[in-house]
């Protein structure tokens, strides 16, 4: 478990591509203070695990399903990425919860000034929008960031200077790909309400019957 908030920028080392999978060694410093094999660092906000690690790099393995939901596939050597290592038992809870298990991507339609603030305008897909509330919580590319507008085909997000400064939205330009995960809760929820017996209708019947009074 994730909450979004970006501890480092590390920077793609070498890619080992194989026919289906690669490897990746990835540059970094803070995320390595008490790192083990084993681990869960998100990287772009997709948990991955440390296979291998020195004291200025970790290595990960990345397998076809990740790369078919991620934008994982476009990142080279040399590219930045943003990092988070597993939220501690006693760490404080700064973004929302995310698991690092992206939904797919979005592309970036539009990016705006405002006034120290900048605007995101990111589309995706149907499914992905359905998942999507506005002032709700939403991660890109492992951020954790507040929805603040939303339509039929995209939805817009407001950054501040110090989350541009700190992750590799900062460099992002319009076209480009990102890691999408929707909240988690409102995942839960929407199954629920989706296959009760009642067609997704929570009526006070069904609440009574599930023990609510």
């Amino acid at each position: 478990m994730f909450t979004g908030i970006i501890e480092e920028m590390g920077t793609v080392k070498s890619i080992s591509k194989g026919s289906k999978e690669s490897t990746l060694c990835i540059s970094c410093k803070k995320v390595l203070e008490d790192v083990n094999i084993g681990d869960s660092i998100a990287v772009n906000g997709i948990c991955l695990t440390v296979v291998t690690y020195t004291d200025s790099s970790f290595t990960c393995d990345v397998m076809n399903e990740t790369f078919s939901r991620s934008s994982l596939m476009k990142i080279r050597t040399g590219s930045p990425v943003n990092l988070e290592r597993a939220m501690s038992a006693c760490g404080r809870f700064g973004g929302h919860m995310v698991s690092g298990h992206i939904d797919g991507t979005g592309k970036i339609a539009s990016i705006k000034n405002d006034g120290n603030a900048v605007w995101f305008e990111i589309t995706t897909s149907e499914k992905i929008l359905g998942g999507i509330v506005e002032k709700g919580s939403i991660a890109i590319d492992g951020i954790s960031l507040t929805v603040a507008g939303l339509s039929t085909s995209s939805f817009s997000v407001s950054i501040i200077p110090h989350t541009l400064k700190e992750t590799i939205l900062g460099a992002k330009k319009v076209g480009d790909e990102v890691n999408l995960e929707t909240d988690i809760i409102g995942k839960y929820i929407k199954k629920f309400c989706d296959t009760n017996k009642d067609n997704g209708r929570i009526t006070k019947e069904f609440l009574l019957q599930n023990g609510f009074y």
